[in-house]
């Protein structure tokens, strides 16, 4: 499950904030433990907890005392604008550079991405 790219609590972060993203975890549901989580995955518990700590810190995940780490109300929203926010500098905003730079029409983008299905 965890690869070499980036620190594990990374991508601990990561993964749960694309369960909610998905759906597969709602606002205002109950995430695993770290200890649960640390156990699952055969990882350090202190490794899983820096990764529950950045989603707190975020205002991805709230706590609840004595019972657990929960999904924010608004975590869905935030996510998905972020990650929009996210898609257009680092995805569209250099495509449309790069297609200026070899000479294709705005047009031409929009007609190719039609094709694939969209608006």
């Amino acid at each position: 499950m965890f690869d070499d790219r980036s620190p594990i609590y990374l991508q601990i972060a990561e993964q749960i904030k694309n369960d909610i993203v998905t759906g597969a975890l709602a606002e205002d549901e109950q995430v695993m433990s770290t200890n649960q989580y640390a156990a699952f995955y055969r990882i350090n518990p202190a490794t899983a907890a820096k990764g529950f700590a950045q989603l707190v810190d975020d205002g991805v995940l709230y706590k609840k005392r004595g019972i657990g780490m929960f999904v924010a109300p608004n975590a869905r929203d935030l996510l998905r604008t972020g990650r929009r926010d996210s898609f257009f500098a680092d995805v569209v905003d250099p495509m449309i550079r790069e297609a200026k730079a070899i000479g294709i029409p705005l047009k031409d983008i929009l007609q190719h991405i039609r094709s694939w299905g969209g608006d």
